[in-house]
């Protein structure tokens, strides 16, 4: 059997860092993984979408529409977007932020309200404000840590093997505060 996992987001919020992480410890797991990364307009605060597929053989890194068992979003909006990859029992992930994209900065769309109880009407959906507790911790940029340690328990894999692809995947003078991060998401 072949898991299915998304990761969404703005540029700058670590998804491509998760998805190696996730991608990284399926493999030391034994597993077959394939990972695919749509950057978009990444550097000027656009979508990047990662997927990352592991199992006994996966043929192919893209995840189909209405198949992924998790979508991990770190913003509001990026879920709404994308949460009709989930399956009818996928579990969606999502930091409860909001980055505002260029069409409602320049004032050609409205910011949709309500989108986390929206999006509950019909998927399982668990949100963290991961925004918050990594800037608790002293760095914002550890955002992603602690919503892979929110999203890890949906994932599967002991804690230690997630803590250990933490360690080895993230630049070594960080190591400490995203462990610390990786914890505070996985105890929220």
């Amino acid at each position: 059997m072949t898991k299915n996992i998304m990761i969404v987001g703005v540029g700058g919020q670590g998804t491509l860092l998760t998805s190696r992480i996730i991608g990284k410890t399926a493999l030391e797991m034994g597993y077959d993984v394939k990972i695919s990364e749509v950057h978009g307009m990444a550097q000027r605060g656009g979508s990047v979408v990662t997927f990352v597929r592991y199992g006994e053989k996966v043929n192919e890194p893209v995840v189909e529409e209405g198949t992924a068992d998790v979508v991990i979003a770190f913003e509001r909006l990026e879920a709404l977007r994308y949460a009709h990859f989930l399956k009818k029992d996928g579990v969606l992930v999502v930091n409860d932020c909001r980055i505002d994209p260029m069409t409602v900065v320049i004032g050609a769309k409205q910011y949709p309200e309500n989108i986390i109880e929206m999006l509950r009407e019909e998927h399982t959906v668990y949100a963290i404000d991961g925004q918050k507790i990594a800037k608790e911790l002293g760095n914002s940029k550890v955002l992603n840590s602690v919503v892979l340690g929110y999203a890890a328990k949906h994932i599967g894999f002991t804690k230690d093997a997630w803590l250990d692809m933490v360690k080895k995947t993230v630049p070594p003078k960080t190591v400490e505060l995203n462990v610390k991060a990786f914890e505070e998401g996985y105890n929220a």
